[in-house]
């Protein structure tokens, strides 16, 4: 089907156009200006919650049985070696509930956890949760047992909606300058987050992922130059639905990939989302023209 001539020029445009890398990207924070394929994943790194995409099993906590072949809630405590055999844990690590993200937005109501609660316990929860146990003479066993969990809850309040649920994972940096004024996507390597603003005004946030040092996001100041809904990276033969080009071939554009395995994974450059329904949105949103902040 023959397209129009503009779509038609942005398609040599989108000759750089991004898939995802198979090499794994670190799974916090980066401290320098590219996102290094060389640090370990938020799956395999002691800092993450994230859950591991098709892998029922997260890798246990050294406080965690490596013997079970389920992540049950009984067999981490019974075979902790610094808790009792006799008590059953109520949560423990590799657990996927609600009652994880409850645990997870108490725990951070008392300072033990800096990230958004995910539902999933991993080694970031059993870290918080063996020093809240620590710090009130219990046994620092990384699961949470009844007698935790009563603590626990006595100590804080019941989560709200918005404490359960934040509207991103990463925390939101402060907004660059150069997003003030006007309709801005604007983009922070630091947080990691996408931040839509219309004259200084946040509308929406979302978690973004960027390519790997080899094939870094380019940061500056853009503009949208073409959208598509529904696109096919040129060069990787990869989805690329929601996407908006920005810089040559680098987009913001929604990526299963990146929602399947989170930050173990890299860009070739575009700026992935995770969150389809918000991405939807804000596509819809954004016109041809808008500008683009890709800064750290």
């Amino acid at each position: 089907m023959a397209r129009t001539l503009g779509l038609a020029t942005a398609v040599a445009l989108a000759a750089t156009a991004c898939g995802p890398q198979k090499t794994e990207n670190t799974g916090s924070a980066p401290t320098a200006p590219s996102a290094s394929a060389a640090l370990p994943s938020p799956e395999s790194s002691p800092s993450s919650d994230d859950k591991p995409a098709g892998d029922s099993s997260a890798s246990p906590s050294p406080s965690a049985s490596s013997a079970s072949p389920s992540p049950s809630a009984s067999a981490s405590a019974s075979s902790s070696p610094s808790a009792s055999p006799s008590v059953k844990a109520v949560m423990a690590n590799g657990d996927d509930s609600e009652q994880v993200r409850e645990l997870q937005a108490r725990l951070k109501q008392l300072g033990l956890m800096s990230v958004a609660p995910t539902g999933f316990y991993g080694s970031k929860t059993t870290a918080a949760v063996k020093s809240f146990q620590s710090r009130n003479g219990l046994t620092a066993s990384g699961s949470v047992d009844a007698q935790t969990w009563k603590k626990i809850q006595g100590l804080t309040k019941k989560p709200t909606a918005d404490e359960l649920r934040p509207p991103t994972v990463n925390e939101v940096d402060a907004p660059d300058p150069r997003c003030m004024t006007g309709r801005v996507m604007c983009i922070s390597k630091e947080s990691r987050t996408l931040a839509w603003m219309i004259d200084g005004r946040v509308i929406s946030t979302m978690d973004v992922r960027f390519g790997s040092e080899n094939t870094p996001t380019r940061e500056g100041v853009f503009d949208v130059g073409w959208k598509a809904k529904e696109w096919t990276s040129t060069i990787y033969h990869t989805p690329m639905p929601y996407a908006m080009f920005f810089s040559g071939g680098q987009a913001v554009h929604y990526s299963a990939d990146f929602a399947a395995r989170g930050y173990s994974g890299a860009s070739h450059g575009c700026v992935n989302v995770r969150d389809k329904a918000k991405l939807s949105k804000l596509f819809d949103d954004v016109k041809v023209g808008d500008k683009v902040v890709v800064y750290w």
